[in-house]
């Protein structure tokens, strides 16, 4: 490579990273009016999101949770984001995610319903994980194939060093 392009390269480089700062302000504002265009403001929690990523926060929203032309229905989605806002738990998504549940038609006894079966699933999966039920043996219970056997190793596998933690809490008594 000689001088000339060299330096030729170094100021495109310089004119393009110079330029990304402006190019994301553009799109971050863009994104601001249409998300002002769809809720009729921006929300703050959006507006503190990094500029350079709400283009494509918003897009995943928009086209995911508010569009109409998806496989589940609005009333649906509220539902399943206020069972999970219960669970993880997130007060900000459950109330956004009540009152999107009621526009879209969703009762009371839904809303109760979505937040117990949450509550149900939690449950069973605490006793199940907790309880180190063989996924396996589980899996044909409920009419599913087991996993097919661990194949042997086809190359040297270092022995496991993991003690039981039944030696570790004995051991660590004396």
């Amino acid at each position: 490579m000689t001088i000339k392009s060299l330096i030729a390269a170094a100021a495109t480089a310089v004119a393009i990273f110079t330029a990304a700062p402006a190019f994301a302000g553009d799109a971050a504002q863009q994104t601001y009016n249409e998300i002002e265009q769809a809720f009729g403001f921006v929300p703050g929690f959006m507006k503190a999101y990094p500029e350079h990523g709400i283009a494509a926060a918003w897009a995943l929203t928009r086209d995911l949770e508010l569009s109409e032309n998806t496989a589940l229905s609005p009333k649906v989605k509220s539902l399943i984001n206020i069972a999970v806002g219960a669970q993880i738990p997130c007060r900000y998504c459950v109330f956004a995610d009540t009152e999107a549940a009621r526009a879209a038609g969703a009762t009371e006894e839904e809303i109760k319903e979505a937040v117990a079966q949450a509550g149900l699933t939690r449950h069973w999966s605490t006793i199940l994980n907790g309880l180190q039920i063989d996924f396996n043996e589980f899996k044909s219970e409920f009419g599913g194939e087991p996993a097919e056997p661990k194949a042997e190793p086809t190359s040297f596998e270092a022995p496991s060093t993991t003690l039981p933690i039944s030696h570790i809490r004995a051991q660590s008594r004396h």
